[in-house]
């Protein structure tokens, strides 16, 4: 087990998590990150410090895979993200999901071969980061699970008359 693995238990243990994921993900690269939520309400994505992590990561040939039920509280909870979105909209793809059941979305960050965050309850903050590969897989497979009955949502710009 790696030392850097835990348990989540709190709220606050989930924001440590996605932060250092991805300050970890910008340190050391990974080719693709996956993002799952019901609607990301919740993460930490508006921080400058993400922000910055993200952006480091996004620098050279990445691709950011969001899936999400809506994007309406992304965009009002987290507007630096969007900002950001709309400079890396070449990396970033945002699918929705609207076919689960309340509840039933999974919330996962996934940096395949490196890291995963998942919570196995999203509404106590409890579930796991973790580096092992096995953990990895099972992230990965619920995620395609999701994206297999999704479609584009949340444009990086809207145009209209």
């Amino acid at each position: 087990m790696n030392p850097s693995d835990a348990v989540i238990a709190s709220r606050s243990e989930f924001h440590n998590a996605v932060r250092d994921a991805f300050a970890e993900a910008a340190s050391v690269g990974c080719r693709e990150l996956f993002l799952c939520d019901a609607n990301f309400a919740d993460w930490p994505l508006g921080e400058r410090a993400v922000i910055e992590h993200l952006a480091a990561w996004a620098s050279s040939h990445r691709r950011l895979t969001l899936l999400a039920e809506d994007f309406a509280e992304l965009s009002r909870r987290h507007p630096r993200w969007v900002e950001w979105r709309q400079t890396w909209s070449h990396v970033v793809h945002c699918r929705t999901n609207t076919e689960l059941g309340s509840g039933q979305m999974p919330t996962i960050l996934l940096a395949p071969g490196l890291l995963s965050v998942r919570l196995s309850d999203a509404v106590h903050h409890r579930g796991q980061r973790s580096h092992e590969a096995a953990e990895g897989l099972r992230c990965r497979e619920l995620f395609d699970a999701v994206l297999q009955r999704s479609e584009e949502g949340f444009p990086a710009s809207t145009t209209g008359l």
